[in-house]
């Protein structure tokens, strides 16, 4: 099993796929049926659900539809056909809604056919994972929305995922227009400021040529990244050859300070990416997007979304 989606053999452009091709791509690498074995396990255990075995018959077919209480950007509905293997193999399902879409209050998502036992079974795993990866687009939406036009920044994710949830979690954020930062520590390197603590800036430029070159020398990487929190620093990476990394972290730093960066950065290394970093909210994502910056990369998509209210209503007919 490889964690790093792939396609033909080079690495995956995560933020360029449709949305069905992304689920795909991101479902290859096991996570995701892991993921709903686990949950299976911990909601049925060994013997299933005691109160369907007790109360409805196991020929009981039914058909229940599945709705958004409340509206917003949905985010989900390709995982149910990978649920309903793991939960309710006889179970069939219509979807009438798309991840990505839009949905208003009591909009239809889809339809679930077949033994109600099963129905019921795989019924709470699919509300929790639907309502929170709808969640996260909803928020990631409205952060997109927030750019000012004509900016070149967009808004990005962090690995700040819950555990397990990661790659549902950032194909969320794409369903809300957003993209996604690396998937993990596995493809694509990122010095933090723990990494060079200790590392003066006038030896910074001589650390990170080091560190980048043995990186890309060990394995194919989206991208080679460094965070830095002063212009002192920022500077003394201005110095490196232009390639040999892609993009610098400006964590923390006030739009003039951002500003200024990418202000030197345009003379110096016109290709290298700024991504701004640390205390971004909706209030503040216009201003630090007209600084000039790339990247916006936002903790909050993932670590403050509220799920959204999604209900799956039995026919009793």
């Amino acid at each position: 099993m490889t964690l790093t989606p792939q396609t033909g053999g080079q690495l995956a452009d995560i933020n360029g796929m449709p949305l069905p091709e992304l689920f795909a791509c991101l479902s290859s690498t096991g996570l995701v049926r892991r993921l709903l074995e686990l949950a299976r396990d911990e909601d049925l255990g060994d013997s299933g659900d005691v109160t369907s075995l007790v109360s409805i018959s196991p020929n009981q077919q039914g058909r229940a539809l599945l709705v958004a209480r409340s509206g917003g950007i949905i985010a989900g509905l390709e995982v149910i056909p990978d649920l309903i293997s793991v939960f309710a193999p006889e179970v069939r399902w219509e979807p009438t809604g798309q991840d990505g879409q839009e949905a208003d209050a009591r909009g239809h998502l889809g339809t679930l056919m077949g033994p109600l036992r099963q129905v019921l079974a795989l019924e709470r795993t699919m509300l929790n994972l639907v309502g929170r990866l709808s969640g996260i687009a909803t928020l990631t939406a409205q952060y997109v929305r927030a750019l000012p036009s004509g900016v070149r920044a967009h808004v990005y994710d962090t690995r700040k995922t819950t555990p397990g949830n990661r790659v549902l979690e950032k194909y969320a954020v794409r369903c809300g227009g957003g993209r996604c930062h690396r998937l993990g520590l596995h493809d694509a390197m990122l010095i933090k400021d723990n990494h060079i603590a200790g590392v003066s800036p006038d030896k910074l430029a001589g650390f990170v040529r080091e560190a980048a070159t043995r990186a890309r020398a060990m394995r194919s990487l989206h991208f080679v990244e460094v965070e830095v929190d002063t212009l002192e620093q920022f500077h003394a990476l201005l110095t490196l050859p232009p390639g040999l990394i892609d993009i610098v972290l400006l964590d923390n730093m006030s739009p003039e300070l951002l500003h200024e960066a990418a202000r030197k950065r345009d003379v110096s290394n016109p290709k290298l990416e700024l991504e701004a970093s640390g205390g971004v909210t909706l209030g503040t994502l216009p201003l630090i997007a007209g600084t000039g910056v790339d990247r916006i990369s936002v903790g909050a998509l993932t670590h403050h979304a509220v799920s959204r209210d999604i209900a799956l209503d039995v026919d009793g007919t």
